[in-house]
């Protein structure tokens, strides 16, 4: 559980939360108008972070590198009919009315 605390006070205390994440191990919260704005946490859990951030992101461009080589066809789902979800009205057309 993240410790939660308003940019103003984190200000003020910024040296005694740097030790409690540094040496503590926790995380701290940063709000403003009862916000999440900010997180300190320690720096084991920013490297977890970053790696995962790369191999997601590795992940996207081989998927993305493997559709490139096949065309893109959309079928619709079988037994399904297709309805048209918004019909276009004329600027300053009666709302009740359909344009045809």
């Amino acid at each position: 559980m993240a410790y939660e605390i308003p940019v103003t006070q984190a200000r003020a205390e910024f040296a005694d939360l740097v030790n409690r994440v540094a040496y503590g191990g926790e995380r701290v919260v940063v709000t403003r108008h009862g916000k999440p704005i900010a997180a300190l946490v320690p720096a084991a859990d920013l490297d977890r972070l970053e790696q995962d951030d790369q191999q997601e992101r590795a992940t996207v461009v081989r998927l993305g590198a493997d559709a490139l080589d096949q065309p893109i066809r959309f079928q619709p789902p079988a037994g399904r009919p297709l309805g048209i979800a918004a019909h276009h009205r004329p600027v300053g057309g009666d709302p009740g009315t359909r344009a045809e």
